[in-house]
């Protein structure tokens, strides 16, 4: 394995490599996906519903109050880029005298 010093000198901190830039420790091997065992269709369920539980959900007003910052937020951005559009599009055909 070639490395600059720059690279030895920080492995060697993290422990990866004794002083002659030897490993010390193995890398764990890959496993391959033939070996895993699939989970059935139940157990997915059960453990997508395990994880659904854990989820903080926002209140009804909480969702009421984001959705109405978006709608505006929405509205405002495009009367912004309409009103540039119309600016620069008036500029335009006023520089071509058209």
């Amino acid at each position: 394995m070639s490395m600059n010093r720059e690279q030895k000198r920080m492995m060697q901190r993290q422990g990866e490599v004794d002083a002659d830039g030897e490993p010390i420790r193995q890398r764990r091997q890959q496993q391959t996906r033939a070996s895993e065992e699939r989970t059935g269709v139940g157990q997915f369920a059960r453990e997508v519903r395990a994880e659904l539980r854990k989820v903080a959900w926002p209140s009804r007003a909480e969702t009421g109050n984001y959705t109405a910052v978006v709608i505006i937020t929405i509205v405002a951005i495009t009367a912004i880029v309409a009103g540039l559009d119309w600016v620069f599009s008036q500029s335009v055909l006023e520089l071509f005298d058209v």
